[in-house]
């Protein structure tokens, strides 16, 4: 394969190609997972606009909004000469197709696809030296997750959204992953939706051993959290009479981002005390 051939064509998560003649300069990034793994990349400053949502890096508070992102306004799009377009659901491009701007969607269903994902990116915005370190940098993460040995049955973990509790993930979310990696199981990794509503109820019936709670503005590091659990406390949850209730920034454990697997070794930690 020709070397600049390479440099201009990768394949984003529909499996659609997508050449540049020349490294974009005006992205528009249209969710905030997108928007932090373009900084990542190293293309933090040819970000032209983005959603209200993106909030990481701190540099990416103070660039041009162009709405929720959900069915973006062609107008409002064109009016910042984008020459890329990032996404995350394809129906976030259908009143754009006709603008004939080139788009990536990104949707990460492993770990590994989140460096691949900022190599990608790299190519596309000619960062590549940046976007390549960075992305060995978290592989080595990935594979030092991979090789953690644990003894013992895994530990069951009720990944609790919402609060009170009204939600939880499925196996297909990417923190699934990590909690099957740092050798738990995620008590409702067999539902049917990936976001399954739940019930005080059906998480008693589940008897999990650690609770593990995103909440906005916590910290990026999972700490027990005295609130919740004095909720699953009264319930009498063993994860709370054993004191496994944690409490962690929601963004860095929801987002398909570099800040969930730079998490997931303190995630492990947790799930590993709760084995002894």
């Amino acid at each position: 394969m020709p070397h600049s051939h390479a440099q201009t064509r990768v394949t984003d998560d529909r499996g659609t190609n997508i050449q540049l003649a020349a490294p974009a300069r005006r992205v528009i990034t249209l969710s905030p997972h997108a928007t932090e793994l373009v900084f990542a990349a190293g293309g933090g400053a040819q970000i032209a606009a983005t959603v209200h949502a993106s909030d990481f890096p701190e540099a990416a508070r103070t660039l041009p909004r162009i709405g929720e992102g959900l069915q973006p306004e062609p107008e409002v799009v064109l009016r910042q000469k984008p020459d890329l377009l990032i996404g995350w659901q394809a129906s976030q491009f259908s009143t754009l197709n006709a603008l004939r701007i080139p788009s990536f969607l990104s949707a990460p269903k492993t770990l590994d696809d989140i460096p691949n994902t900022i190599e990608k990116f790299g190519v596309l915005l000619g960062t590549q030296d940046i976007a390549q370190s960075r992305a060995s940098a978290l592989r080595v993460q990935i594979d030092q997750l991979n090789q953690t040995p644990f003894a013992g049955p895994p530990v069951r973990v009720f990944l609790q959204v919402g609060e009170p509790p009204e939600y939880s993930l499925n196996r297909s979310h990417l923190l699934s992953h990590v909690v099957e990696a740092c050798g738990g199981v995620n008590v409702f990794e067999a539902s049917a939706a990936i976001a399954p509503k739940i019930s005080a109820e059906s998480v008693l019936a589940q008897r999990p051993a650690l609770v593990l709670l995103g909440r906005v503005g916590a910290t990026a590091t999972p700490v027990q959290d005295a609130a919740t659990q004095q909720y699953w406390s009264h319930l009498n949850l063993p994860a709370a009479q054993a004191g496994r209730v944690y409490v962690m920034d929601s963004d860095v454990l929801y987002r398909p981002g570099p800040r969930l697997i730079e998490a997931a070794k303190a995630i492990c930690s947790i799930i590993e005390q709760a084995r002894k």
